[in-house]
């Protein structure tokens, strides 16, 4: 346009245009200049316009001060009105709550005061359906003037993505069966209020329901899953209201209570209590009332006493005292006896090194026929640790936290091992006056179903007839579910192992029949034992003493006894029938030469 302008004034021909020709051909440039900018500018605006119009995302264009001018569809369907029903609104009249107001009336000064953009999620006002989720973004569009400028709105809807994000959050941090906070929830509240700053008391709570196993296997899973559903509900409904009271489900059936504030031991132990007499309330459920004990371990102490992680060992080691004391109670939480018990777990721990260094030894106590005194009958072989720090421990000090630690098996097999070792040596030496060797079987051993091949390969290593083996077992042991105790047994009798069971009652010695075990030594133990240690035992327990040895002859059993002190005891037992027995009224125990020399002087008839 300007080169064909320019080329019509130039060609002039020479001739000086007057200004009454001029102007009107400036005039026509004018026209020819703004109709060709109009035709731009309008199919600018008609593109915006369209664009407006069919945007998916709702949008409102606003004067400087934020007052709605337009709004376009999307953002009418997007808060359920027409688009004219916003026109003249604040952009800060959408918010739902006092706080998506502050944040509008934010971005509007952000934007005002040079920032290009501002976004934030936040919750407007639906006209139906009251709060809505929205993204929101707050731009600046240039004015007709020059530095003003003109806010436009824009909203996207975030309800569905929000709620999802809410529902895997909340599936996060809740356990799917019950509805409370998981274990991972519960562990970040306490660390929370175990924070920087914290001044309350603390109260943490492991409650486990007793004997659930019997519930979910004898009625199903499902049953199970309602009975926890009940057990959640009624903790929450003791809990909660309390001190903050803060109820989680932390796996399986353990859950766990967190309370803060000021609080006594007494308070809390009481608020306990009530839970336990709740859940024992019977829950029906397809005909069945099921009731549900539980068994809780409670520590009470200052915020500023500890870390989570101390917390929650006190809580544990509180539960499981409170089970081992039967179950259907709580225990409080002592310092003093959790250090004691630690020196025991330290103990524990060292075990397998103990083993391995030698650091044990056999024990023995003989067994001597009461006609003769001067005869052994058997010699029993136990052990002993020769703790480098603590000394000589006794079994009864260090087979429980075997137990625990999964070290029974070994000790018992080189109780086993180095028991027929020594018998083969003693029969060496004297040939059949050696004495048998008696071995206590730990009950994790005696449910080994390796018992047999470990006792055949140790005989045979030591070339030693069966017969001079006697395996001990006590009730307990021969009912253990765990393993199959009664047939391995069997099998070693049927090898030529001698069996001797220890009984304390009727009850005891009826197993043998009962469960026609291959048993042919007793030895009586305990009370029954007991009660003939006095100046003058009662009638009836003489009668009790008397019936066992009765029934124990009809068996055709040879009876011993185990823990007689005197000599006297040792006499009324011989005089009601009892053959062997030994105690501290012959010799207490006897270690490595000590045995030799006793094997020596008092050789088998």
């Amino acid at each position: 346009m300007a080169r064909r302008w320019a080329a019509t004034l130039a060609d002039t021909k020479g001739v000086t245009l007057p200004p009454e020709e001029l102007e009107p051909l400036l005039l026509e440039v004018a026209h020819d200049a703004v109709g060709q900018a109009g035709s731009r500018h309008d199919g600018a605006l008609l593109r915006f316009t369209a664009l407006y119009a069919a945007s998916p995302m709702g949008i409102a264009l606003a004067d400087p001060d934020g007052g709605i001018v337009e709004a376009n569809l999307a953002l009418g369907q997007l808060l359920g009105c027409s688009p004219e029903r916003l026109r003249g609104k604040h952009i800060t009249d959408l918010g739902s709550t006092d706080h998506d107001i502050s944040r509008l009336k934010a971005g509007l000064e952000q934007v005002r005061s040079g920032r290009e953009r501002y976004q934030e999620r936040m919750l407007l006002d639906h006209t139906e359906d009251g709060q809505l989720w929205t993204d929101v973004t707050l731009a600046r569009l240039p004015g007709d003037r020059p530095g003003s400028v003109y806010p436009v709105l824009m909203v996207s809807d975030a309800n569905e993505l929000h709620l999802l994000q809410e529902r895997l959050l909340h599936q996060n941090v809740h356990d799917p069966l019950t509805g409370l906070p998981n274990a991972s929830s519960f562990t970040t509240k306490l660390e929370a209020a175990l924070g920087a700053g914290a001044r309350d008391d603390i109260a943490l709570i492991y409650l486990d329901v007793d004997g659930f196993k019997v519930i979910n296997d004898g009625l199903g899973a499902g049953v199970g899953d309602q009975v926890l559903r009940g057990v959640a509900n009624k903790l929450s409904a003791v809990f909660t209201g309390h001190h903050d009271g803060f109820v989680a489900r932390l796996s399986g059936d353990g859950f766990a209570v967190l309370l803060r504030g000021e609080l006594a031991a007494t308070e809390v132990v009481g608020l306990v209590e009530r839970a336990l007499e709740d859940l024992n309330e019977p829950i029906y459920l397809g005909g069945h009332g099921i009731g549900v004990s539980a068994s809780a371990g409670i520590v009470v102490r200052a915020a500023v006493e500890g870390g989570a992680a101390e917390l929650l060992r006190a809580a544990e080691i509180a539960l499981h005292r409170a089970k081992e004391a039967g179950k259907a109670q709580w225990m409080l939480f002592d310092p003093e006896l959790d250090a004691r018990d630690r020196g025991r777990y330290q103990l524990g721990a060292v075990i397998a090194g103990a083993l391995e260094n030698g650091e044990f030894s056999l024990v023995y106590q003989p067994t001597v026929k009461l006609a003769n005194p001067d005869e052994l009958a058997a010699v029993n072989a136990g052990l002993r640790w020769n703790h480098p720090e603590k000394g000589e421990l006794g079994a009864d000090e260090f087979y429980p936290l075997a137990q625990t630690t999964g070290m029974t098996v070994p000790l018992g097999r080189w109780l086993l091992a180095e028991s027929l070792a020594a018998t083969a040596r003693w029969r060496s030496q004297l040939g059949d006056a050696a004495p048998d060797v008696c071995v206590r079987l730990p009950a994790r051993l005696a449910i080994d179903p390796d018992l047999v091949l470990l006792v055949k390969e140790q005989l045979d290593k030591h070339q030693l007839p069966a017969r001079a083996l006697r395996l001990c077992a006590d009730r307990d042991t021969l009912l253990d579910p765990r393993g199959e105790v009664l047939d391995s047994l069997a099998v070693l009798a049927d090898l030529g192992a001698q069996l001797v069971l220890t009984i304390s009652g009727s009850a005891d010695l009826e197993l043998i029949p009962q469960h026609r075990l291959p048993v042919r030594h007793v030895i009586l133990s305990g009370p029954v034992v007991d009660a003939l240690d006095t100046d003058a035992p009662t009638e009836a327990a003489i009668r009790h003493l008397t019936q066992l040895i009765t029934r124990a002859r009809e068996l055709h059993l040879r009876v011993g006894a185990e823990g007689v002190r005197t000599h006297d005891q040792a006499a009324r037992l011989r005089q009601l029938g009892v053959v062997a027995a030994r105690g501290p009224f012959v010799n207490d125990s006897a270690t490595g030469d000590e045995v030799d020399e006793l094997i020596n002087r008092h050789p088998r008839g």
